[in-house]
């Protein structure tokens, strides 16, 4: 699979790659509902790995083909 993020990068909020999976409110519902990709919470400020962005993206991946075959 393509990476999305960079794996060796961090990603704090603002950063408009992020935009990619969710606004900062949609981030911030899913931490509160535990729910979206990994995070760190330093302070008051929430970081994401590229890694765990890329795997939680992978996660998420449908494969219309595969789902046909079911």
């Amino acid at each position: 699979m393509p990476k999305l993020f960079e794996d060796g990068r961090t990603y704090v909020l603002g950063d408009s790659e992020l935009d990619l999976i969710g606004n900062r409110e949609k981030l911030a519902q899913w931490r509160q509902k535990k729910m979206g990709p990994a995070y760190y919470k330093l302070g008051r400020k929430f970081i994401y790995h590229g890694h765990d962005l890329n795997t939680w993206a992978g996660a998420a991946r449908i494969d219309p083909k595969s789902e046909a075959d079911a």
